[in-house]
């Protein structure tokens, strides 16, 4: 047991159901011991010599002693490696069936005659007669090479046993790692160990704190050579251990970066993808689901909080914002809601008219948002469990007993959201939710967590599982369950409300958890390393695909101060999902209870965060066309710019402007690393060259943002309408941007207008390049002051 078991012990066996924790804690280690199978004797494989290959329609098969290894390159150009025989599918990454192969390319010997490639427009793969794989650019320079894998087979191995496997790659000797899902240490990896198993880090967290609620083996690699994507599509718990390279400071002799990937069972098969950073997310959404597109609604300010009391503490923060004049959204109703903490149940006492509510919030634009816990009280009785017994829903163990846990509302038992018959029965109560007037709906506790006095808080490893119809254990489904369950529910809303996007975020997931909604932060500790850590997954999610996340403003668990709750909530003003939330024992988070001086700043920063929601609109839509985040890091666009690449603490909100938060107690200046280019600074007009350093000014009532020089912004007007805010363009360049608008839900096709700016005899000048005939269309505001 180590400190973190103990410290969660010592809690749980103070509680109420102390005991019961611990009765489920030593249930499960007992099941565990009785169905998890032992390991044997086992015996270590490589593949060995090459025997020949097999040329086919976008790559080709070598057959090596021990080993075969399937290489195809798919239209788009993402590359797929799959070892003893395994194929892209059955995969839960991967949408639809997954892209067809490039007919143009195969497998053919190498020039050498040491081995084979296979040659596309954006890729070489080179496969070496004892199992390396390289990946390199069109021009020949070194992206990565993957080592020959080994394995350790079960003696006497039957088809199905589980084969423990390593791989081990070389990167370059420059390269930086992100990703790996969300990471409170990021945005950049460094070098260490990384686990790859969905996990409730058991209060709150901070930096360095691994492994968090959402791990995926998603790397996005950058180097000076160009950047490149890699995913292992194996949802068994595993390891990532990275370690830097270094340069000979031009001896030629580099030491290149290297990454160690250890997996517990299943295949070892993994896609890669090569080019700038928006050609890969552009081609690793494509692979794995666009991104879900949010309605407007969901891009304001939203507010939440575990404890609201009744109905009528609802009824007194919703007009706390309207007399103050605060922008508002959504509220979010916590577990507190429910009846004795039954999912898809009432309080009737506390809240008497839900429905009711949920209509006089919305008369005043605010929507009603509920929490979705997996977990189901066992109860004979209890509508949700009989319901879900009947359909055999419930995750059950080798005997066939359902398997219980420990949660809210006591003893419960878990759905089975890797069968898509659970998925249906699940998907139906949602039925419930809409009818109380909810408009979204928040997935929590599912990684998926079972309360534990110790061990790992979830289900048993032997505890089985559908997964489709091929049958499993927890081992291979824990990653995927709260994937499975946010297919679930957002099936279902599409199902139920047909007319409207549906609005879902969920605490877990894994690669492809885009397609279904968004996430945010879990429970990051209140405190000046948790606003850094908040960031970091932002950016880090943003990179794996998931563009719409954001904290908890304030910080999960305490109480902040005045000064750090108001430069989270400047921060949380400028990332996707935009939401304040605290613990029950925490302080609360309305921006009036700081004073009247961080009211008056966080009044500015929601009035800000209105005036630009056409452009957070425009943003939505351009993720969900082309994968490409809200919130990108600094190099997005200047991947070659090694002083950029280690800058976590800033980031660009689409391509227009540069948001720099204040991170650090007491600060009312911050240096910026800028890209190329010029930049505005958005308070001042001062403009800046970039790439390089500079200082600006960050009093209290404001963080540093900037735009680009020839951004075409789209913003909010005094009236409501969509007004173009240009940047003035630098002598002898030109700029642009493009503007989504639609009817803020719904299916409708948006309108698309493409404006590009440039400098006639010192004047900006826009033109509208595409879209609405040839006029602008819209107020134009300049910005800026031109050479």
């Amino acid at each position: 047991m180590d400190a973190r078991d103990l410290v969660r012990s010592v809690r749980m066996v103070g509680s109420a159901n102390g005991l019961r924790t611990l009765r489920s804690a030593w249930r499960r280690q007992r099941t565990d011991g009785r169905d998890l199978p032992r390991r044997g004797t086992e015996r270590a494989r490589v593949p060995g010599p090459a025997l020949g290959m097999e040329p086919l329609p976008g790559g080709g098969v070598v057959r090596f002693t021990r080993s075969t290894l399937r290489v195809r390159v798919a239209v788009g150009g993402a590359v797929f490696c799959g070892w003893d025989g395994a194929e892209p599918e059955p995969s839960y990454a991967l949408a639809g069936d997954g892209p067809p192969v490039d007919t143009r390319v195969e497998l053919e010997r190498d020039r050498t005659g040491d081995g084979w490639r296979v040659v596309s427009e954006r890729v070489t793969v080179l496969v070496s007669r004892h199992g390396a794989v390289e990946f390199r650019t069109p021009g020949g320079v070194l992206l990565r090479r993957d080592l020959p894998p080994r394995w350790w087979d079960p003696a006497g191995r039957q088809p199905g046993d589980r084969t423990r496997w390593v791989q081990r790659s070389e990167t370059a000797a420059d390269a930086c790692v992100f990703g790996l899902g969300g990471r409170s240490s990021g945005p950049r990896l460094r070098e260490g160990s990384y686990r790859l198993w969905n996990t409730d880090p058991g209060g709150s967290f901070g930096p360095g704190d691994d492994p968090l609620y959402i791990t995926m083996p998603v790397q996005m690699v950058v180097a000076d050579a160009s950047c490149h994507l890699v995913f292992h599509d194996n949802t068994w718990d595993g390891r990532v251990t990275l370690r830097d390279g270094e340069e000979g400071a031009g001896s030629g002799h580099d030491r290149p970066g290297g990454c160690e990937l250890r997996v517990d069972g299943g295949p070892l098969r993994y896609w890669v993808l090569t080019g700038s950073p928006a050609r890969i997310l552009a081609g690793w959404t494509a692979l794995t689901g666009r991104p879900a597109l949010p309605p407007r609604w969901a891009l304001g300010h939203q507010h939440s909080r575990w404890g609201f009391n009744d109905e009528q503490e609802v009824r007194r923060i919703a007009a706390g914002y309207r007399e103050r004049g605060l922008p508002l959204s959504a509220l979010h109703l916590d577990i507190d809601h429910y009846d004795g903490h039954r999912v898809f149940t009432v309080d009737r006492e506390r809240f008497p008219d839900l429905p009711g509510l949920a209509a006089d919030l919305r008369r005043d634009g605010v929507r009603l948002v509920s929490i979705v816990d997996p977990g189901v009280k066992a109860e004979p009785g209890n509508p949700v469990y009989d319901s879900g017994t009947a359909a055999g829903a419930f995750v059950r163990d080798a005997r066939g007993q359902e398997v219980r846990g420990m949660v809210w509302p006591g003893e419960a038992v878990f759905p089975d959201f890797t069968d898509a018959r659970a998925r249906k029965w699940w998907g139906a109560l949602y039925a419930e939710r809409l009818a109380q007037g909810f408009a979204g709906v928040w997935h929590d506790m599912n990684e998926p967590v079972s309360f534990t006095a110790f061990g790992e808080p979830t289900l048993p490893r032997s505890a089985r599982h559908a997964l489709e119809g091929r049958g499993g254990d927890h081992r291979e489904a824990h990653n995927v369950y709260g994937l499975a369950m946010a297919q679930a529910g957002y099936e279902a809303l599409r199902e139920l409300a047909p007319d409207a996007r549906p609005f879902l975020f969920s605490r877990s997931g894994w690669a492809g958890m885009q397609r279904y909604g968004g996430t945010w932060s879990g429970d990051v500790t209140t405190g000046w390393p948790g606003l850094r850590a908040s960031l970091s997954l932002v950016i880090g999610l943003g990179l794996c695909g998931v563009p719409y996340s954001g904290p908890d403003v304030g910080g999960f668990t305490g109480s902040p101060s005045p000064e750090l709750y108001l430069r989270w909530f400047q921060l949380g003003a400028y990332l996707p999902f935009f939401r304040t939330h605290s613990a029950i024992a925490a302080g609360r988070r309305e921006p009036w209870g700081f004073g009247p001086e961080v009211e008056e700043h966080a009044t500015a920063a929601l009035r800000e965060r209105r005036r630009l929601l056409p452009y957070f609109d425009t943003l939505a839509h351009l993720a969900r066309r082309t994968g490409a985040p809200y919130v990108r890091p600094l190099w997005w666009n200047d991947p070659e710019d090694r002083g950029l690449r280690g800058c976590g603490d800033a980031f660009l909100l689409g391509d227009a402007l540069l948001v720099a938060p204040v991170m650090e107690r007491g600060s009312v200046t911050r240096a910026i690393r800028l890209p190329r280019g010029r930049w505005y600074d958005t308070a001042t007009g001062a403009a800046y060259e970039g790439p390089g350093q500079i200082l600006l000014d960050a009093p209290l009532g404001r963080i540093p943002v900037l735009a680009r020089a020839g951004a075409v912004l789209p913003v909010a007007g005094d009236d409501g309408t969509v007004e173009l805010e240009v940047w003035a363009p630098a002598a002898g360049r030109t700029g642009g941007g493009i503007v989504f608008t639609d009817e803020g839900d719904g299916w409708a096709a948006p309108l698309v207008e493409r404006f590009t700016s440039r400098l006639v005899d010192g004047r900006v000048v826009v033109e509208r390049s595409t879209g609405g005939g040839d006029e602008v269309g819209h107020r134009v505001r300049v910005r800026g002051l031109p050479e």
